[in-house]
């Protein structure tokens, strides 16, 4: 059986959060290998350094320095080499109407960061499988919101 290997970029300017992440990740059941970015504008720079060889999905959190998560969320949209980008929200907030937002703009899935650390690997493993699994069509809205 074929192993699927994931590449991985994760953007959020906390470094335990990325630690955090990267340490749930090596405890999945997936080869997967994880690149960050600390803020937008180092996101965006990656990205279009990168464009030919995108990761399979993009962790984006909404509040970072220099350019928010939404804004590099729109920007990303709206550019041909980046827009089938798979993006899953990873923020500490749940505010229904910035969900709405998101969801409206284009991100494919929104979780909100869990304190658990058995919570935060099923939520990132879930989150892998299903943008995997959904060629990066867009969720419809009741299964946007990833819960632990």
């Amino acid at each position: 059986m074929d192993v699927i290997k994931y590449n991985l970029l994760l953007a959020d300017d906390d470094s335990d959060d990325c630690l955090f992440f990267k340490e749930a990740l090596e405890e999945l059941p997936v080869d997967a290998s994880l690149s960050t970015v600390n803020d937008g504008v180092q996101l965006m720079d990656f990205l279009s350094s990168n464009s030919g060889d995108l990761p399979d999905a993009l962790f984006l959190d909404l509040n970072m320095p220099r350019k928010s998560g939404l804004e590099c969320l729109t920007e990303i949209k709206v550019t041909d080499e980046l827009k089938h980008l798979p993006i899953i929200i990873f923020s500490t907030s749940l505010d229904l109407d910035v969900v709405d937002s998101l969801y409206e703009k284009g991100a494919n899935y929104y979780i909100r960061k869990p304190g658990d650390f058995s919570a935060l690997k099923k939520v990132i493993f879930e989150a892998i499988t299903l943008t995997n699994n959904a060629n990066s069509k867009h969720p419809n809205r009741d299964k946007f919101i990833l819960l632990p």
